[in-house]
């Protein structure tokens, strides 16, 4: 009974002793035991939940950029989206301008062409025809020529009448029409006074007729082959050729913008192939009715293309300036924050190192600046490079209060 009594006391003191061990340890280690605790938890001193502010170092602040609000012109816009097309005023279907056989063909789809440099050719029965006629025509003339030259003589020595002379200058005079009509109608063919001189001189005809580009530009569709027939409009023309120096950009605006859209107006267009290249035209067209099923207007604008970037059915986004600019409270588009609510804010300071949370209304964004409607005044100092930094520092603290 005397040594069970004596196991119990001896038990009892050495729990005491562990517990007044553990005891001291946890006294040595305050952060073990605590950290679960969210009554122990404070929020940073560089951030007043409250008041909706964060302070910075010097260090932090060197990395900071702090500009003011300012007044600046923002451009009255609208914008739509709509597609590249050709300059259909500026697109030819070259066809032959007489009928025949393709003999020969020079171009490719792709390929540059210039005014005047030659497309194909053609075997012409017409120019065949009227060089034959020019070679009559020239045989004609030199026989009514050496007949009166003859009956002149005749007439000086006394062995013709007068009325001889007459009718055979009456048929020089003939014959020389009949021959320049006939030069000028192989001239109209495209045939030079020089090709002329040598079809007489060797009285050959040649039948091959080149047929020339009507504008520079750049070849998109290609029906010639050598051997097919062609005739004059008769489709499809053997080439297409736009002139690529300007195109078009097509839309359709909604009916509620279309009063403010005038012809002239200055547009920039942005495709998605060039991101960081701005394309600048004019309106030349508007349509005169209301599409009665989209409800929508029609816009076109002639866009320059000096180097020939843009490619028919591009879609396309632009923007046309419909008023003169309006100066507005500006501040760079990087100080304004896009918050979880949708909200806008910006980090207003007066001593650049505690900064306050602003709620502001913005508006139009052009260049790199944002317009601000609401929420700041002219001067009032706003963190730029720096805002993402304290959004986010305010929101973790925001976090951890709660």
């Amino acid at each position: 009974m005397i040594s069970s009594r004596v196991r119990y006391t001896g038990y009892a003191m050495a729990a005491a002793s562990v517990t007044a061990l553990a005891a001291a340890w946890f006294t040595l280690r305050p952060d073990v035991g605590h950290a679960a605790d969210p009554a122990a938890m404070v929020v940073r001193p560089d951030v007043d939940v409250a008041q909706q502010s964060v302070d910075v170092t010097d260090q932090q602040l060197a990395a900071f950029k702090v500009l003011p609000a300012q007044d600046r012109p923002f451009r009255i816009t609208k914008n739509a989206v709509g597609s590249i097309d050709f300059n259909q005023n500026m697109l030819v279907q070259a066809f032959t301008p007489n009928p025949g056989k393709i003999v020969e063909t020079h171009l490719n789809v792709g390929d540059e062409v210039k005014k005047g440099e030659m497309l194909f050719t053609i075997d012409s029965p017409d120019l065949l025809q009227a060089e034959s006629t020019l070679l009559a025509s020239a045989g004609v003339l030199a026989l009514q020529t050496r007949t009166l030259a003859r009956v002149r003589q005749l007439l000086q020595t006394g062995g013709g009448p007068q009325k001889d002379v007459d009718q055979a200058t009456s048929d020089q005079q003939t014959a020389e029409g009949n021959y320049k009509a006939a030069r000028d109608a192989v001239r109209i063919f495209g045939k030079s006074e020089a090709e002329i001189d040598h079809i007489l001189a060797d009285r050959k005809v040649d039948s091959i007729l080149i047929v020339p580009s009507p504008i520079s530009g750049r070849i998109i569709v290609r029906n010639a082959a050598p051997g097919l027939y062609v005739q004059p409009g008769t489709a499809p023309a053997p080439y297409t050729i736009p002139d690529l120096s300007t195109m078009w950009m097509v839309a359709n605006v909604i009916e509620t913008d279309a009063p403010a859209y005038q012809l002239g107006q200055a547009v920039e267009v942005r495709v998605p192939a060039y991101p960081g290249e701005v394309f600048r035209g004019h309106v030349d067209t508007l349509g005169l009715n209301i599409d009665p099923s989209t409800h929508r207007q029609l816009v076109r604008s002639v866009i320059d293309d000096p180097q020939h970037e843009l490619r028919a059915g591009m879609l396309a986004s632009f923007s046309i300036e419909t008023e003169r600019p309006r100066g507005s409270l500006a501040v760079p588009s990087e100080a304004i924050v896009r918050e979880g609510d949708g909200s806008m804010t910006v980090w207003v300071t007066t001593d650049h190192h505690r900064f306050v949370r602003r709620i502001v209304k913005a508006g139009l964004e052009q260049d790199g600046w944002r317009q601000i409607l609401d929420g700041l005044s002219a001067g009032e100092q706003v963190a730029s490079t720096g805002a993402i930094f304290l959004s986010n520092k305010f929101a973790n603290a925001a976090s951890g209060a709660s």
